[in-house]
């Protein structure tokens, strides 16, 4: 274990893993206050965008006792990158949280040529962000939590066999959506919140309309300050996510949502607790 995240955390231990493809990640394992792994045996619920989310997810963990509404007791496992990846996440996460083949929306390129005018980021940086949208392994990515990582936390946690769930947000809500109609059977439940479904043409279409019996819970979130804004590449999201939401409750499927009065930026942690609410409440 790092000693460097050692304790920043309450109940929480951090390690590195370098997955089978060669990339390094940092994970943070939070517990509830006094959970012993030899009896409790929870459920995990995995957390995407460890670098940025864990900081606002991870606290959370105590409305396990909240006496208003409690949550099932879980572990929660937050994925980031360590080492000299953990300083490029913002653009790393691209290849890993998107679909394999999944199109780039001309409102995406517009809106980082705009971070470019204003200073934001570089060219090169806004270069080396695009080109990790021309190679996506949301596949592999998935593979990796499914086969490496989840078995580690089961061993060294003793966590329980069934009940976990996932969650992500933008480009993380965009990929457990994808783990979602892909018929991954690890999750009992996933949060999509505010799914990066920037482009018309995404893949998650053409899978919703081969979509088979999914027993996993699906539950989604918007922002409302998206649609209702004027930022072409978030109006687009909501637009696309809300009509993700009309096809699969037109088909059927196991899917909640709810409207949430956020940002694209400050909408993460509103997104997990209705996720954490509506998903995994006693």
């Amino acid at each position: 274990m790092s000693t460097m995240w050692h304790g920043c955390f309450a109940d929480t231990d951090y390690f590195e893993l370098r997955s089978s493809g060669g990339h390094d990640y940092g994970v943070w394992v939070t517990t509830p206050p006094g959970y012993d792994p030899a009896t409790a045996q929870a459920p995990v619920v995995y957390v995407l965008d460890g670098n940025w989310a864990v900081g606002l997810t991870a606290p959370l963990i105590v409305t396990q006792q909240d006496p208003m509404q409690k949550i099932k007791p879980y572990v929660q496992v937050s994925i980031g990158y360590a080492g000299g990846e953990a300083e490029h996440w913002a653009r790393l996460r691209n290849r890993d949280l998107v679909p394999p083949g999944e199109p780039v929306a001309q409102e995406f390129l517009d809106a980082v040529d705009m971070g470019v005018r204003t200073g934001s980021m570089t060219r090169e940086e806004a270069d080396a962000y695009v080109d990790e949208l021309r190679d996506t392994r949301g596949d592999a990515f998935l593979s990796f939590i499914t086969d490496e990582l989840h078995p580690r936390i089961e061993r060294d946690y003793g966590t329980a066999t069934s009940g976990h769930g996932l969650f992500g947000y933008s480009y993380g809500g965009l990929f457990t959506l994808y783990a979602w109609l892909s018929g991954t059977t690890l999750f009992e439940s996933i949060g999509a919140g505010s799914p990066g479904v920037a482009s018309e043409g995404s893949r998650v279409f053409a899978q919703i309309r081969e979509l088979a019996d999914q027993p996993a819970k699906l539950h989604l979130t918007f922002n409302d300050r998206e649609l209702l804004g004027t930022v072409p590449v978030y109006q687009n999201l909501a637009k696309n996510a809300a009509t993700v939401l009309h096809l699969l409750t037109s088909r059927g499927a196991a899917v909640t949502s709810e409207v949430l009065r956020e940002t694209h930026v400050t909408g993460l942690q509103a997104s997990f607790l209705s996720y954490l609410r509506t998903c995994r409440a006693l």
